[in-house]
């Protein structure tokens, strides 16, 4: 008898189904958590950001670590973003392996991002100090660092609950970001330059002026966490007080009008050619000004963000090898004085500086056996998981989709925001977020090729070959392209 029924569910399958053609996949659960954890250093601890020693004395808001785990029934991933300068490869490893043995989550799924606030903390060489001891004593700042990340994935995992997304862009129509990049009279191309200097022809290249939007809501619709993400540098502070930046007010804003409890996501866009300097201006914009405006574009279009319908949930992850730049002994050699001659309090000539860092950290990328010892030289740029790598460092580029509607996109490194703008005009979804400096900050600056020739402070602070940037570009199009394709082909 059954077997009976079973032949003619069978046969009616045939008659109503057309040949050839495959059933869809059921519409998956999402669901996701979102969680936050305080990673602000103690008073004393060195801020990062620039190439000279500063100690914090104190705090105008606190930095945090925010998660956001995303999962359905086959896959899951986690997405933090760090209240740090950069994002050592030291920091992703190490962070990987204990937040995946505490949730799960596969290592090669969890993704951690930096918001490139330049107040905040210099933490590699504490960590690769912290990760190089027989027995892991705790140190003043990396066991607090690396421990609040991982309970911040932790935190997050446990609260996953069915959610539905919302998504959008939105133009910021004041002006808080410019090019800081400058074609000069004589063909070089020079940074930091204002438009009053009558050598000065014009900007070099462009800005990107759309704020991706991702907001989470509960299946009640109670809003849970929102990512935001804009292309402008997070250098509008300065001193010796530890702060977020301009995040923190939009923070602040997100939170008046959505829930006083929300996670509040930044994930920093394509901005390695874009700070908030107006070069038709000496003044610049003041961090709460950027803050508030960028906020006012974010509540503005909070109403208008379209549903991610069947938010079918796709990661994948391309690892490219970026061609290393090569270094000679000769510089190693020069570099070590004027290093010493700076950690001694001395003056070095900004550029001079900028190259004897790179030289050393390139020294110790490529070589099993340095020149120099790099952690009697510098801080940053220290690595035991890149440490004598070769000629070309493995990097990812990671992306999560959400059905046809939203991408995510992950790039290491300060990319130029040319390359983020080549990608969202290549991408299918109809939102496509770019966040950059994901877990490997030890490309430094990320040009595009015709931006090396030009020269120029970002050409110099790179580590590596011109070219880079369009393998990161072409690996994301490409992965998102299969992800399109794929998701396209399930709905037919």
């Amino acid at each position: 008898m059954r077997c009976r029924r079973f032949l003619w569910s069978l046969l009616l399958l045939t008659l109503i189904w057309p040949v050839g053609a495959q059933p869809a996949l059921a519409e998956e659960v999402l669901r996701v958590g979102v969680a936050e954890v305080d990673i602000t250093p103690p008073k004393g601890f060195l801020v990062a950001g620039y190439y000279h020693e500063r100690l914090a004395t104190g705090t105008i808001d606190p930095l945090k670590a925010r998660a956001m785990v995303v999962r359905t029934e086959r896959v899951q991933a986690a997405v933090v973003t760090c209240d740090l300068t950069d994002i050592a490869a030291d920091l992703t490893i190490e962070v990987r392996r204990r937040a995946s043995a505490r949730t799960g989550i596969p290592a090669e799924h969890i993704i951690l991002t930096a918001t490139h606030s330049h107040t905040a903390p210099d933490y590699t060489k504490d960590l690769y100090d912290y990760l190089g001891d027989a027995v892991r004593n705790e140190r003043p700042y990396a066991a607090k660092l690396v421990g609040g990340i991982v309970d911040a994935i932790a935190d997050a995992h446990a609260r996953v609950e069915p959610a539905v997304l919302e998504a959008g862009t939105a133009r910021q129509e004041t002006p808080v970001s410019f090019n800081r990049r400058f074609l000069m009279r004589d063909g070089n191309v020079r940074t930091w330059m204002n438009f009053a200097n009558p050598e000065v022809v014009r900007s070099a290249g462009p800005i990107d002026p759309d704020m991706g939007l991702m907001l989470v809501r509960s299946a009640s619709g109670q809003p849970r966490g929102l990512l935001s993400n804009f292309a402008l540098h997070l250098d509008t502070v300065g001193g010796t007080l530890w702060s977020a930046d301009y995040p923190y007010h939009i923070e602040q804003a997100a939170r008046k009008v959505l829930d006083p409890k929300l996670v509040f996501l930044f994930g920093t866009g394509c901005c390695g050619d874009i700070n908030h300097a107006d070069p038709s201006k000496k003044e610049r914009n003041k961090t709460e000004y950027i803050g508030r405006s960028l906020a006012k574009t974010m509540q503005s279009a909070l109403p208008g963000l379209r549903r991610v319908e069947q938010p079918t949930l796709r990661i994948r992850r391309a690892t490219v090898q970026l061609p290393l730049q090569e270094v000679t002994a000769e510089q190693v050699a020069r570099a070590r004085p004027l290093l010493l001659d700076s950690r001694a309090g001395k003056q070095v000539e900004f550029f001079d500086l900028v190259r004897a860092y790179k030289a050393v950290m390139l020294d110790q990328l490529r070589h099993k056996t340095p020149q120099a010892k790099p952690s009697e030289l510098i801080n940053w740029g220290l690595s035991r998981t890149w440490a004598g790598v070769g000629a070309r460092l493995p990097v990812e580029v990671n992306v999560l989709a959400f059905g046809n509607d939203l991408a995510v996109v992950f790039l290491p490194g300060e990319i130029f925001v040319e390359l983020g703008l080549a990608i969202k005009q290549a991408s299918p979804f109809k939102t496509t977020l770019i966040v950059e400096l994901a877990n490997c900050a030890e490309t430094l600056y990320v040009p595009t090729r015709v931006a090396y020739a030009g020269g120029g402070y970002e050409a110099i602070n790179s580590a590596v070959e011109p070219g880079s940037g369009e393998m990161l570009a072409e690996a994301a199009v490409r992965l998102l392209g299969e992800i399109a394709s794929e998701v396209s082909r399930l709905k037919q």
